[in-house]
Protein backbone atom coordinates (compact mmCIF):
# COMPACT_ATOMS: atom_id res chain seq x y z
CA UNK A 1 0.00 0.00 0.00
CA UNK A 2 1.11 3.57 -0.76
CA UNK A 3 -0.54 6.93 -0.35
CA UNK A 4 -1.81 6.87 -3.93
CA UNK A 5 -2.86 3.27 -4.56
CA UNK A 6 -3.90 0.15 -2.71
CA UNK A 7 -3.67 -3.50 -3.74
CA UNK A 8 -6.11 -6.24 -2.66
CA UNK A 9 -5.43 -9.89 -3.48
CA UNK A 10 -8.14 -12.35 -4.57
CA UNK A 11 -10.70 -9.57 -4.63
CA UNK A 12 -14.43 -10.36 -5.02
CA UNK A 13 -16.05 -8.40 -7.86
CA UNK A 14 -19.77 -9.11 -7.39
CA UNK A 15 -20.42 -5.69 -5.84
CA UNK A 16 -18.26 -3.97 -8.46
CA UNK A 17 -20.33 -4.85 -11.55
CA UNK A 18 -23.95 -3.91 -12.15
CA UNK A 19 -24.87 -7.37 -13.49
CA UNK A 20 -24.01 -8.61 -9.98
CA UNK A 21 -21.98 -11.52 -11.33
CA UNK A 22 -19.80 -13.29 -8.78
CA UNK A 23 -16.17 -13.28 -9.95
CA UNK A 24 -12.74 -12.83 -8.44
CA UNK A 25 -9.75 -10.78 -9.56
CA UNK A 26 -6.23 -11.88 -8.77
CA UNK A 27 -5.46 -8.26 -7.82
CA UNK A 28 -7.69 -5.24 -7.29
CA UNK A 29 -5.83 -1.92 -7.45
CA UNK A 30 -7.53 1.32 -6.47
CA UNK A 31 -5.54 4.31 -7.71
CA UNK A 32 -6.16 7.71 -6.15
CA UNK A 33 -3.98 9.76 -8.49
CA UNK A 34 -3.36 9.31 -12.20
CA UNK A 35 0.25 10.22 -11.56
CA UNK A 36 0.61 6.98 -9.59
CA UNK A 37 -0.26 4.76 -12.55
CA UNK A 38 3.35 4.23 -13.75
CA UNK A 39 4.53 3.17 -10.29
CA UNK A 40 1.51 0.94 -9.70
CA UNK A 41 1.77 -0.82 -13.04
CA UNK A 42 5.54 -1.24 -12.69
CA UNK A 43 5.40 -2.78 -9.21
CA UNK A 44 6.69 -6.33 -9.01
CA UNK A 45 3.29 -7.65 -7.91
CA UNK A 46 1.46 -6.20 -10.95
CA UNK A 47 3.75 -5.62 -13.91
CA UNK A 48 3.46 -9.02 -15.58
CA UNK A 49 -0.30 -9.36 -15.24
CA UNK A 50 -3.08 -8.34 -17.66
CA UNK A 51 -4.86 -5.15 -16.64
CA UNK A 52 -8.60 -4.43 -16.76
CA UNK A 53 -9.81 -0.92 -15.97
CA UNK A 54 -13.12 -1.02 -14.08
CA UNK A 55 -15.14 2.06 -13.23
CA UNK A 56 -18.70 1.52 -12.02
CA UNK A 57 -18.85 -1.87 -13.76
CA UNK A 58 -21.95 -0.88 -15.72
CA UNK A 59 -20.72 -2.05 -19.11
CA UNK A 60 -19.03 -5.37 -18.43
CA UNK A 61 -19.86 -9.07 -18.13
CA UNK A 62 -17.50 -11.35 -16.22
CA UNK A 63 -17.85 -14.75 -17.86
CA UNK A 64 -15.16 -16.12 -15.52
CA UNK A 65 -12.72 -15.03 -12.84
CA UNK A 66 -10.05 -12.57 -13.96
CA UNK A 67 -6.47 -13.74 -13.46
CA UNK A 68 -5.03 -10.27 -13.64
CA UNK A 69 -5.20 -6.74 -12.27
CA UNK A 70 -8.52 -4.92 -12.00
CA UNK A 71 -7.68 -1.24 -11.82
CA UNK A 72 -10.16 1.25 -10.42
CA UNK A 73 -9.59 4.97 -11.15
CA UNK A 74 -10.37 7.05 -8.05
CA UNK A 75 -9.09 10.47 -9.13
CA UNK A 76 -12.16 12.69 -9.40
CA UNK A 77 -11.59 16.39 -10.14
CA UNK A 78 -13.42 18.58 -12.67
CA UNK A 79 -12.71 22.15 -13.73
CA UNK A 80 -13.21 24.75 -16.44
CA UNK A 81 -9.94 24.72 -18.36
CA UNK A 82 -10.89 27.54 -20.73
CA UNK A 83 -13.88 29.85 -21.21
CA UNK A 84 -14.11 32.64 -23.78
CA UNK A 85 -17.76 33.42 -23.03
CA UNK A 86 -18.95 31.61 -26.14
CA UNK A 87 -17.49 28.14 -25.63
CA UNK A 88 -15.76 26.48 -22.71
CA UNK A 89 -13.49 23.50 -22.20
CA UNK A 90 -14.38 21.26 -19.27
CA UNK A 91 -11.58 19.03 -17.98
CA UNK A 92 -12.90 16.00 -16.09
CA UNK A 93 -10.97 13.17 -14.48
CA UNK A 94 -11.65 9.55 -15.43
CA UNK A 95 -12.99 8.73 -11.96
CA UNK A 96 -15.60 11.50 -11.93
CA UNK A 97 -19.22 10.28 -12.16
CA UNK A 98 -20.74 10.75 -15.61
CA UNK A 99 -24.23 11.85 -14.55
CA UNK A 100 -22.68 14.17 -11.97
CA UNK A 101 -20.69 15.76 -14.80
CA UNK A 102 -23.87 16.30 -16.82
CA UNK A 103 -25.37 18.32 -13.96
CA UNK A 104 -22.05 20.11 -13.29
CA UNK A 105 -21.96 21.43 -16.86
CA UNK A 106 -25.63 22.42 -16.94
CA UNK A 107 -25.31 24.30 -13.65
CA UNK A 108 -22.61 26.42 -15.31
CA UNK A 109 -24.69 27.22 -18.36
CA UNK A 110 -22.99 24.74 -20.66
CA UNK A 111 -25.55 22.66 -22.60
CA UNK A 112 -24.81 19.67 -24.81
CA UNK A 113 -24.61 16.66 -22.50
CA UNK A 114 -28.25 16.75 -21.38
CA UNK A 115 -29.37 13.95 -23.73
CA UNK A 116 -26.74 11.73 -22.12
CA UNK A 117 -28.17 12.16 -18.63
CA UNK A 118 -28.44 9.11 -16.35
CA UNK A 119 -26.06 6.97 -18.39
CA UNK A 120 -24.31 4.95 -15.69
CA UNK A 121 -20.55 4.92 -15.32
CA UNK A 122 -17.59 7.23 -14.95
CA UNK A 123 -16.18 9.90 -17.25
CA UNK A 124 -13.30 7.65 -18.28
CA UNK A 125 -15.69 5.19 -19.90
CA UNK A 126 -17.38 7.85 -22.06
CA UNK A 127 -14.76 8.04 -24.84
CA UNK A 128 -13.99 4.32 -24.68
CA UNK A 129 -17.57 3.39 -25.49
CA UNK A 130 -18.41 6.62 -27.31
CA UNK A 131 -21.54 6.64 -25.18
CA UNK A 132 -24.72 7.80 -26.84
CA UNK A 133 -28.44 8.16 -26.22
CA UNK A 134 -31.46 10.00 -27.58
CA UNK A 135 -29.81 11.14 -30.80
CA UNK A 136 -26.50 12.31 -29.30
CA UNK A 137 -23.02 10.76 -29.07
CA UNK A 138 -20.34 12.01 -26.71
CA UNK A 139 -17.77 12.31 -29.50
CA UNK A 140 -19.60 15.48 -30.61
CA UNK A 141 -18.22 17.23 -27.53
CA UNK A 142 -14.84 15.60 -26.90
CA UNK A 143 -11.92 17.85 -27.80
CA UNK A 144 -9.17 15.55 -26.55
CA UNK A 145 -8.46 12.62 -24.24
CA UNK A 146 -5.55 12.15 -21.87
CA UNK A 147 -4.46 8.52 -21.52
CA UNK A 148 -1.60 6.41 -20.24
CA UNK A 149 -0.03 4.45 -23.08
CA UNK A 150 1.09 1.10 -21.63
CA UNK A 151 2.81 0.25 -24.89
CA UNK A 152 5.07 3.30 -24.82
CA UNK A 153 5.00 3.79 -21.03
CA UNK A 154 4.08 7.46 -21.39
CA UNK A 155 1.22 9.87 -20.89
CA UNK A 156 -0.43 10.87 -24.17
CA UNK A 157 -2.89 13.54 -25.30
CA UNK A 158 -5.07 12.27 -28.13
CA UNK A 159 -7.06 14.79 -30.16
CA UNK A 160 -10.61 13.73 -31.02
CA UNK A 161 -9.48 12.89 -34.55
CA UNK A 162 -6.96 10.42 -33.10
CA UNK A 163 -9.59 8.54 -31.09
CA UNK A 164 -11.17 6.77 -34.11
CA UNK A 165 -14.67 7.18 -32.73
CA UNK A 166 -17.40 4.98 -34.18
CA UNK A 167 -20.79 3.69 -33.10
CA UNK A 168 -20.11 2.56 -29.49
CA UNK A 169 -16.47 2.29 -30.47
CA UNK A 170 -13.07 3.98 -30.24
CA UNK A 171 -9.36 3.27 -30.39
CA UNK A 172 -9.49 2.78 -26.60
CA UNK A 173 -12.07 0.03 -26.95
CA UNK A 174 -10.22 -1.65 -29.80
CA UNK A 175 -6.90 -1.58 -27.92
CA UNK A 176 -7.93 -2.12 -24.27
CA UNK A 177 -4.55 -3.56 -23.30
CA UNK A 178 -2.78 -0.41 -24.45
CA UNK A 179 -4.76 2.59 -23.22
CA UNK A 180 -5.88 3.75 -19.77
CA UNK A 181 -8.01 6.88 -20.05
CA UNK A 182 -7.06 9.36 -17.32
CA UNK A 183 -8.89 12.60 -18.23
CA UNK A 184 -11.29 13.91 -20.87
CA UNK A 185 -11.56 17.44 -22.28
CA UNK A 186 -15.03 18.49 -23.47
CA UNK A 187 -15.71 21.61 -25.56
CA UNK A 188 -19.22 22.92 -24.94
CA UNK A 189 -21.08 25.89 -26.44
CA UNK A 190 -22.99 28.26 -24.20
CA UNK A 191 -25.68 28.64 -26.88
CA UNK A 192 -26.97 25.40 -28.35
CA UNK A 193 -30.33 24.38 -29.74
CA UNK A 194 -31.82 21.40 -27.86
CA UNK A 195 -31.86 18.02 -29.61
CA UNK A 196 -35.46 16.87 -29.21
CA UNK A 197 -36.11 14.82 -32.32
CA UNK A 198 -35.61 11.40 -30.73
CA UNK A 199 -38.78 9.39 -30.12
CA UNK A 200 -40.35 10.04 -26.74
CA UNK A 201 -38.41 13.16 -25.77
CA UNK A 202 -40.81 15.80 -27.10
CA UNK A 203 -43.75 13.82 -25.75
CA UNK A 204 -42.21 13.70 -22.28
CA UNK A 205 -41.54 17.43 -22.33
CA UNK A 206 -45.06 18.16 -23.58
CA UNK A 207 -46.53 16.08 -20.77
CA UNK A 208 -44.53 18.20 -18.31
CA UNK A 209 -45.74 21.40 -19.98
CA UNK A 210 -42.29 22.37 -21.27
CA UNK A 211 -42.86 24.18 -24.57
CA UNK A 212 -39.41 25.81 -24.62
CA UNK A 213 -37.40 23.60 -22.28
CA UNK A 214 -34.09 24.56 -20.75
CA UNK A 215 -31.20 22.11 -21.06
CA UNK A 216 -31.72 21.09 -17.43
CA UNK A 217 -35.39 20.37 -18.11
CA UNK A 218 -34.37 18.24 -21.10
CA UNK A 219 -31.99 16.30 -18.85
CA UNK A 220 -34.74 15.66 -16.31
CA UNK A 221 -37.12 14.52 -19.06
CA UNK A 222 -34.47 12.12 -20.36
CA UNK A 223 -33.99 10.74 -16.86
CA UNK A 224 -37.73 10.14 -16.45
CA UNK A 225 -37.90 8.32 -19.78
CA UNK A 226 -34.86 6.18 -18.96
CA UNK A 227 -36.20 5.23 -15.53
CA UNK A 228 -39.48 4.08 -17.07
CA UNK A 229 -37.86 2.12 -19.89
CA UNK A 230 -34.85 0.53 -18.22
CA UNK A 231 -34.68 -1.60 -15.06
CA UNK A 232 -32.78 -0.14 -12.10
CA UNK A 233 -29.47 -2.02 -11.49
CA UNK A 234 -29.97 -1.39 -7.77
CA UNK A 235 -33.08 -3.58 -7.92
CA UNK A 236 -32.10 -6.17 -10.52
CA UNK A 237 -28.67 -6.89 -11.94
CA UNK A 238 -28.20 -5.55 -15.46
CA UNK A 239 -25.74 -3.65 -17.65
CA UNK A 240 -28.29 -1.54 -19.52
CA UNK A 241 -28.55 -2.15 -23.24
CA UNK A 242 -26.71 -5.40 -23.88
CA UNK A 243 -26.80 -5.34 -27.69
CA UNK A 244 -25.87 -2.63 -30.18
CA UNK A 245 -28.48 -1.55 -32.68
CA UNK A 246 -27.27 -3.23 -35.90
CA UNK A 247 -26.39 -1.06 -38.89
CA UNK A 248 -27.25 -2.74 -42.21
CA UNK A 249 -27.36 -1.78 -45.89
CA UNK A 250 -30.43 0.25 -46.76
CA UNK A 251 -31.52 -2.38 -49.30
CA UNK A 252 -31.57 -5.08 -46.61
CA UNK A 253 -33.48 -2.83 -44.23
CA UNK A 254 -36.11 -2.18 -46.91
CA UNK A 255 -36.45 -5.91 -47.61
CA UNK A 256 -36.92 -6.66 -43.92
CA UNK A 257 -39.44 -3.88 -43.47
CA UNK A 258 -41.44 -5.14 -46.44
CA UNK A 259 -41.83 -8.51 -44.76
CA UNK A 260 -42.20 -7.33 -41.16
CA UNK A 261 -44.90 -4.77 -40.50
CA UNK A 262 -43.92 -2.15 -37.98
CA UNK A 263 -40.17 -2.79 -38.06
CA UNK A 264 -38.42 0.53 -37.37
CA UNK A 265 -35.31 1.63 -39.26
CA UNK A 266 -33.37 4.87 -38.97
CA UNK A 267 -30.98 6.62 -41.33
CA UNK A 268 -27.33 5.81 -40.58
CA UNK A 269 -25.62 7.32 -43.59
CA UNK A 270 -26.52 7.58 -47.27
CA UNK A 271 -26.75 3.84 -47.87
CA UNK A 272 -27.17 2.39 -44.37
CA UNK A 273 -29.95 1.98 -41.84
CA UNK A 274 -29.90 1.33 -38.12
CA UNK A 275 -32.35 -1.29 -36.91
CA UNK A 276 -33.79 -1.54 -33.42
CA UNK A 277 -32.16 -4.48 -31.64
CA UNK A 278 -34.94 -4.35 -29.05
CA UNK A 279 -37.60 -4.75 -31.76
CA UNK A 280 -35.75 -7.69 -33.32
CA UNK A 281 -35.33 -9.42 -29.95
CA UNK A 282 -38.94 -8.88 -28.93
CA UNK A 283 -40.13 -10.12 -32.31
CA UNK A 284 -38.29 -13.37 -31.59
CA UNK A 285 -40.20 -13.75 -28.32
CA UNK A 286 -37.37 -13.15 -25.84
CA UNK A 287 -38.78 -10.24 -23.85
CA UNK A 288 -39.37 -11.41 -20.29
CA UNK A 289 -37.58 -14.74 -20.85
CA UNK A 290 -36.08 -16.36 -17.76
CA UNK A 291 -34.06 -19.51 -17.26
CA UNK A 292 -32.95 -19.93 -13.67
CA UNK A 293 -31.73 -16.49 -12.64
CA UNK A 294 -30.60 -15.46 -16.14
CA UNK A 295 -33.00 -13.75 -18.48
CA UNK A 296 -34.19 -10.82 -20.57
CA UNK A 297 -35.98 -7.94 -18.92
CA UNK A 298 -39.77 -7.85 -19.14
CA UNK A 299 -39.38 -4.07 -19.09
CA UNK A 300 -37.06 -3.77 -22.12
CA UNK A 301 -36.03 -6.51 -24.54
CA UNK A 302 -32.54 -5.05 -24.97
CA UNK A 303 -31.58 -5.65 -21.34
CA UNK A 304 -29.97 -8.87 -20.09
CA UNK A 305 -30.83 -9.36 -16.40
CA UNK A 306 -29.58 -11.32 -13.42
CA UNK A 307 -32.48 -12.18 -11.13
CA UNK A 308 -30.16 -13.18 -8.32
CA UNK A 309 -27.32 -15.68 -8.61
CA UNK A 310 -26.85 -16.23 -12.33
CA UNK A 311 -23.25 -16.83 -13.32
CA UNK A 312 -21.56 -14.86 -16.06
CA UNK A 313 -21.45 -18.02 -18.20
CA UNK A 314 -25.23 -18.49 -17.80
CA UNK A 315 -25.93 -14.88 -18.77
CA UNK A 316 -23.62 -15.15 -21.74
CA UNK A 317 -25.38 -18.32 -22.81
CA UNK A 318 -28.74 -16.54 -22.89
CA UNK A 319 -27.26 -13.62 -24.82
CA UNK A 320 -25.78 -15.96 -27.43
CA UNK A 321 -29.11 -17.75 -27.88
CA UNK A 322 -30.88 -14.43 -28.36
CA UNK A 323 -28.37 -13.34 -31.01
CA UNK A 324 -28.57 -16.70 -32.78
CA UNK A 325 -32.36 -16.59 -32.99
CA UNK A 326 -32.34 -13.05 -34.38
CA UNK A 327 -29.80 -14.05 -37.01
CA UNK A 328 -31.81 -17.12 -38.02
CA UNK A 329 -35.02 -15.14 -38.44
CA UNK A 330 -33.78 -11.85 -39.86
CA UNK A 331 -30.28 -12.57 -41.17
CA UNK A 332 -28.89 -9.84 -38.93
CA UNK A 333 -26.13 -10.53 -36.41
CA UNK A 334 -26.33 -8.73 -33.07
CA UNK A 335 -23.16 -7.61 -31.31
CA UNK A 336 -22.84 -7.09 -27.56
CA UNK A 337 -22.32 -3.58 -26.23
CA UNK A 338 -20.61 -4.44 -22.91
CA UNK A 339 -17.09 -5.81 -22.70
CA UNK A 340 -17.07 -9.56 -22.08
CA UNK A 341 -14.24 -10.77 -19.87
CA UNK A 342 -13.14 -14.40 -19.94
CA UNK A 343 -14.91 -15.48 -23.14
CA UNK A 344 -15.56 -14.53 -26.73
CA UNK A 345 -19.14 -13.73 -27.69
Amino acid sequence: MTETYTVTRDAPLRDLNTLRVAATASRLVTVGDAGALPAALASSDLRDRPVLVLGEGSNILFASDFDGVVLRPAWRSVALADDDGRTAVVRADAGFGWDTLVDWTLERGLPGLENLALIPGLVGAAPIQNIGAYGVEVREFIESVEAWDRQGSEAMLLEASDCAFGYRDSVFKREPDRWIVTRVHFRLDRERAPRLDYAGVREELATAGRKEPTPSQVAEAIRRVRRRKLPDPALIGNAGSFFKNPVVPATLAEQLQAGNAGMPAFAAGPASRKLSAAWLIEACGWKGFREGDAGISAQHALVLVNHGRASGAELLGVARRVADSVERRFGVRLEPEPRIVGAAF
